[in-house]
């Protein structure tokens, strides 16, 4: 059982994070989709400090121990992080190269000189 000063302390530090995690999406400096999932470990935090809900849970899905069932569900947490950071780095490749080839057709063909005349460059 946790004593009741360690909770309140990750009380505490849960809510400052969310506190730095909300102010960083108004700012823009983190994306909604990407701060949803440490909106999700704040919460999952509270499991923390209310060990009775953590319990409750391990036992209606089967798990026999109440750690066993956090170590699961910050491996599925790690399991959605890489998942979602690998689609968001496979869609910036993908822009990437089309935006390469847009400016190697724009550099071939898009140039002009003084006059207006289109460069023939070879």
């Amino acid at each position: 059982m946790m004593d009741v000063k360690i909770q309140l302390i990750v009380g505490v530090g849960v809510i400052l994070a969310l506190i730095v995690i909300i102010n960083m999406i108004r700012r823009k400096r983190l994306e909604l989709r990407y701060a949803l999932a440490w909106l999700l470990v704040g919460i999952s935090i509270v499991l923390d400090c209310f060990p009775q809900l953590i319990t409750w849970l391990a036992v209606q899905v089967g798990v026999a121990s109440p750690v066993n069932m956090l170590f699961f569900l910050g491996f599925c947490f790690s399991l959605m992080i890489i998942f979602v950071l690998t689609v968001a780095v496979s869609r910036m490749s993908i822009r990437i190269k089309e935006l390469a080839q847009e400016l190697a057709l724009y550099e071939r063909y898009g140039e002009k000189d003084e006059n207006g005349c289109r460069e023939n460059r070879k």
